[in-house]
Formats: C-alpha cells, sequence, structure tokens
C-alpha cells in the first residue's frame, strides 16, 4: 500500500511520512547539489552544471522539477537572448538546515581535505538541533514519536484482522 505525495502526485510505498514525502523533491543527489549552488549564489544554468558536474540533460530536468515543486523560481535576467537564472523561493530557503546538515555529517563521515567551510559570527557553521522552546540540544533518547497515520504506529503497520 502507498499513499501519494502531496507535492509530486507520486505514489510514496510504506509508512506515511513527510521525509518520504520530501525526498520525492529532493532525494536525488543532483537535487540537493542544485540546491548547494542555489544557496552559494550560483543561479544560472551554466554555472550550476559546471559546479555540479551534472550532464545538462539531467540537470534541465532536475531544475524543472524543482521548480514544478516549488522550491525554485526561474526569472529572466537577459533580455536578447532570454536567459533564466533561477532562485529560491521560502520553501527552497527552508532546506538550507537539511543541506547543512548533510555538510556536517559529511565532514565528519565523508571528509575531504579542503571541506566548504560556512560560517556565522566568524565561526565556523555546525549543524545541530536545538529545542526552541528550552534552547537546549535534542538527542534522539529525549524524543516521544506518536504516529497519526491510521494502521500505523511507531513500530510499524498495525496487522489488519481478517
Amino acid at each position: 500500500m502507498s499513499t501519494e505525495s502531496p507535492i509530486t502526485g507520486r505514489p510514496v510505498p510504506g509508512r506515511p511520512c513527510s521525509v518520504a514525502n520530501a525526498l520525492q523533491v529532493v532525494g536525488e543527489k543532483w537535487a540537493l547539489l542544485v540546491l548547494r549552488e542555489v544557496f552559494l549564489g550560483n543561479r544560472r544554468f551554466d554555472r550550476i552544471a559546471e559546479n555540479t558536474g551534472a550532464p545538462r540533460d539531467i540537470l534541465t530536468t532536475r531544475l524543472r522539477s524543482l521548480e514544478n515543486a516549488g522550491v525554485l523560481v526561474r526569472e529572466p535576467y537577459q533580455e536578447r537572448p532570454v536567459r533564466y537564472e533561477y532562485r529560491l523561493t521560502q520553501s527552497g530557503r527552508d532546506l538550507q538546515p537539511v543541506l547543512h546538515a548533510l555538510r556536517t555529517w559529511g565532514d565528519r563521515w565523508a571528509a575531504i581535505e579542503t571541506p566548504l567551510v560556512i560560517r556565522h559570527h566568524d565561526h565556523p557553521l555546525v549543524a545541530g538541533t536545538i529545542c526552541v522552546t528550552c534552547g537546549e540540544p535534542v538527542h534522539n533518547r529525549d524524543l516521544a514519536v506518536e504516529s497519526r497515520a491510521p494502521g500505523w504506529t511507531q513500530q510499524g503497520r498495525v496487522p489488519v484482522d481478517s
């Protein structure tokens, strides 16, 4: 049994979950690398292609899917010939912590010699999860999970009596 993603309209198998729905939009490597480049201020197709290494046909498809999902918007920057650049929508800007988390994880577990350093107040930015109410770091052991999808618990699908 699968549910349909509210963003893409495609079936999402398994547990009804926002993570699965989000992956329908950004769960492919080229999508995340496109977002990295746009976050870094590289908004034009040629620069995105060069910096991601994505084949042009795949990049075109990925940009279109991110546009259709409302993550990016394409805006003209030149009249003759018409040329476009890609800008983040609010939905796209809300993905910033996801990219910071992936970068932080990659710096620790998939390190390269010269990682990209993002700074805030002249300090390297490291992603983490902080409770917005109390300001304390959040750990998995401190979380409670409530499944609201009918027929599902935290452990999985509830067996149907025959």
